[in-house]
């Protein structure tokens, strides 16, 4: 047995830098032993080649190789945190485990196990605030009660950002020399852990001054270049969102800045309500009845509806692990409007595809789309798919891009007729919200 150690466990923070569990761990008094585990109960569901998988590990080896330049390292081990938390406790004398705040449902329950069984230990456990700015309860009404509009709740941030946040860079490396030294520690490569790289790359995040300058101009139009990929950054933490913050001030955009915002107000609707994972916001609308066509949904989610922005969209997911914003809430729409298809399956589907999958965000877009959630689109108010590409796409080039067959008689006719899906739809609705009791 060892002196005594504290462990810095990373997770959803995959940056040695600006990084602020990292720095209090650093800021002990005992060397710290960085960990991170693949978490076979998130890994047994997902496939092996799954691209978040692959970009998790190559981060790993990047900050395996930057740590080995202090003679230092990371071990990486698999299973479940409670065993390997047992594992790891009969081999180190370990003073605390630190990490950062994580708040989505599996996460809170987790976390909780493992806290249990440190304790039993003598062992402490403590979590800080990194991935948000503000989080849980730090922004609500005057009454104490949480923001279910996004505006109002946008606002007050703001007005909060500007008198009580210090975007503080957490300068960690500096403190380096208070790493665990020397110490010969497992790391499992993704080969290791039962899995294969994937063909689908996360790309790099872009928050160039001329991105940020000019993403109000180009956000809604698919076939331009004009938005940051931030999501996959900001939900692995290869990024910290107070640099993402900081960023979006300097360069003066308030509506890149905004849709930071909306994040974490999707982050703290999911704090508050929990049950909305499952559950719809507004209960009238767990009364639809959905028609929930498997055939459909297959002819939806390989793209060959015959709309073609819709299907452009699904084979972009299918194809990249990504799908641009715009159409994002074309598709979601589509499934739940034109062929009224349960909005948590599109929630799954999405969750299994996209490589910024973020709980709260997912389930918070998708309840939007569908009409259920808070800060709702009207449920009469329903996309045209076919208008939309005069919005967005009217020169076809997205369009193009992912559907070669587009304009030929190989392209799918049209699943579904759209003035009938949308007196359907109407109907359907009109009659779940006329049902409900308060």
């Amino acid at each position: 047995m060892s002196n005594k150690v504290n462990i810095f466990w990373f997770r959803r923070d995959l940056r040695l830098e600006d990084n602020r569990g990292f720095y209090k761990a650093l800021h002990g008094k005992h060397p710290v032993l960085p960990i991170f585990i693949f978490d076979s109960e998130i890994l047994d569901e997902l496939p092996k080649n799954d691209p978040r998988v692959s970009f998790i590990s190559e981060r790993l080896q990047k900050m395996q190789q930057s740590l080995k330049d202090h003679d230092s390292g990371i071990a990486v081990y698999q299973g479940t945190p409670e065993a390997v938390f047992k594992q790891i406790t009969s081999e180190y004398t370990i003073a605390n485990v630190i990490t950062n705040h994580d708040y989505e449902s599996y996460s809170l329950v987790r976390d909780s196990e493992v806290q249990t069984l440190l304790e039993s230990k003598g062992i402490g456990f403590y979590t800080y605030k990194d991935q948000v700015i503000f989080e849980k309860d730090e922004v609500v009404k005057s009454d104490g009660t949480p923001y279910v509009v996004y505006t109002p709740y946008m606002k007050t941030w703001k007005s909060q950002f500007k008198t009580a946040v210090d975007l503080k860079n957490y300068d960690c490396k500096s403190h380096f020399d208070n790493l665990l030294k020397g110490t010969s520690l497992p790391f499992l490569t993704l080969e290791d852990i039962g899995f294969e790289k994937s063909d689908i790359r996360v790309p790099d995040f872009d928050i160039s001054p001329a991105t940020i300058k000019n993403y109000q101009a180009t956000r809604n139009f698919p076939s331009v270049e004009g938005t940051s990929h931030l999501g996959p950054h900001l939900r692995f933490g290869t990024i910290s969102i107070r640099e993402a913050v900081r960023k979006a001030i300097s360069e003066k955009n308030e509506i890149f800045w905004q849709e930071l915002i909306w994040r974490e107000f999707f982050m703290q609707i999911l704090w508050h309500f929990p049950k909305t994972v499952n559950n719809a916001f507004r209960k009238k609308y767990d009364l639809i009845e959905w028609r929930n066509n498997e055939k459909e949904f297959e002819k939806w989610k390989s793209g060959k509806t015959g709309y073609p922005l819709v299907d452009a969209g699904m084979r972009e997911l299918n194809k990249s692990g990504y799908m641009h914003n715009r159409v994002r809430m074309l598709v979601a729409s589509f499934l739940c409007k034109h062929l009224l298809i349960d909005w948590r399956w599109g929630e799954a589907y999405f969750a299994e595809k996209l490589l910024d999958y973020e709980q709260a965000s997912n389930v918070g877009n998708w309840q939007w789309a569908a009409g259920s959630g808070v800060d709702a689109a009207p449920y009469f108010r329903i996309f045209n798919p076919t208008t939309q590409i005069e919005k967005f796409d009217k020169d076809h080039i997205y369009i193009k891009k992912w559907i070669p067959e587009y304009g030929t008689d190989q392209y799918p006719e049209q699943l579904v007729d759209h003035k009938m899906a949308r007196e359907r739809c109407l109907k359907v609705y009109k009659e779940a919200v006329s049902q409900h009791i308060v």
